[in-house]
Order: C-alpha cells, then structure tokens, then sequence
C-alpha cells in the first residue's frame, strides 16, 4: 500500500533522509507490531490498531506488555481476552503477550515495523527517545508513528482508571464495549 493522506504518518528511519520522498515508500509489506500495557484497551488503541491494520498487509500484533515488576489493574489474561474481544472484526490483527524488550519480541517473530501512538505533542519527545534506543539495539526494525484522531486524542487508560476510581461511569465512552462492559461489573463490584 502506497501512504496517502489517509493516515498520518512520521518515520524515522536510515533508509529515509531528507529530500526522499514519503508517498514512494511501500510501507504495506511485512508485519507491524503495536506494544502497550493496554490496561486498560481504550477506543485510542482501537483507532490505532485499526489504522495499522489498513497499512500491513502480513496483519498486525497487539503484543501487551508484561512488567513483574509491576501490579497493573487489570491482570494480563483479562486484558489479552478484552483485546481479542475488541478487535475481533480486523481479520489481519492478532493478540500475544510478552516480557522483554519489545524489539526482540519483533525480531524474533519476523516483525519489521513497530507502530506507536502519538496522542499530543507531549507523546513525541518519550517516543523519539524510545525509538532512537530501539534503532541502537536493532536498526532492521523501523518505528512508525501513527496519530490519534482527534476524537481519541485525550483518552488514555489512566483517564478511564481515573474516572473509574471517582465512581463515574463516562469511562464507557472511551472504551469499546467489551472493555465497557467488563469494567461496569468491576465497579459494580461482581468480578
């Protein structure tokens, strides 16, 4: 797939210097990966992974991060299940967890690109920083990142942690309904 105005799009990459132009770039061959902890998967992830999904052709993995080192709200299977709930209807996208550095779990699976949000302008100073690091370990791995619609600009799983904590329950509109209805039972103290 040749990009287009569809989505927007900024690589970084050693293949790509000024003067070169982006519209004769294939970007639709291989694989994508789309790392998070995802806890819990809003309609931002969604918006992204469905953009993803329209550019790779070899499909798309949401890979949910693995921390031991932390508690997390959700416990990774529910969220792995809540995932595969919400995403269901993109034939292309997979689910899988992992603990590691992301970039080995796309080496190791055949993954040449690694997708990653940017929501606001304050996403893209950590996001350069994270790629610059991911292009020293492994530089046959190209990060690309997609922007938020506007819509979703502001949602963030802490949002929805946040409102969930102060008993409202306006977090469903910032989550697809999988994700809604699971978490209403939680506040409603059943699970």
């Amino acid at each position: 797939m040749k990009i287009s105005s569809l989505h927007s799009i900024y690589v970084r990459d050693k293949g790509l210097r000024s003067g070169n132009n982006l519209n004769n770039i294939n970007f639709g061959s291989g694989k994508a990966l789309f790392a998070g902890s995802f806890d819990p998967f809003t309609l931002g992830h969604r918006d992204l992974v469905e953009k993803a999904a329209d550019i790779y052709d070899e499909g798309v993995t949401v890979l949910v991060a693995k921390n031991p080192q932390k508690k997390g709200f959700l416990p990774i299977e529910k969220r792995i299940e809540l995932i595969k709930e919400s995403v269901k209807d993109l034939k292309t996208v997979s689910v899988d967890a992992y603990s590691g550095l992301t970039v080995d779990y796309a080496e190791k699976n055949g993954i040449k690109y690694i997708i990653r949000g940017l929501r606001t302008v304050f996403d893209f100073s950590s996001e350069m920083q994270m790629l610059q690091i991911n292009q020293k370990l492994k530089p046959n791995i190209t990060t690309v990142f997609l922007a938020s619609t506007s819509e979703n600009s502001l949602i963030s799983s802490s949002v929805v942690r946040e409102l969930m904590a102060n008993n409202s329950q306006e977090f469903i509109k910032f989550v697809p309904k999988p994700v809604a209805e699971y978490l209403l039972t939680i506040m409603k103290g059943l699970k």
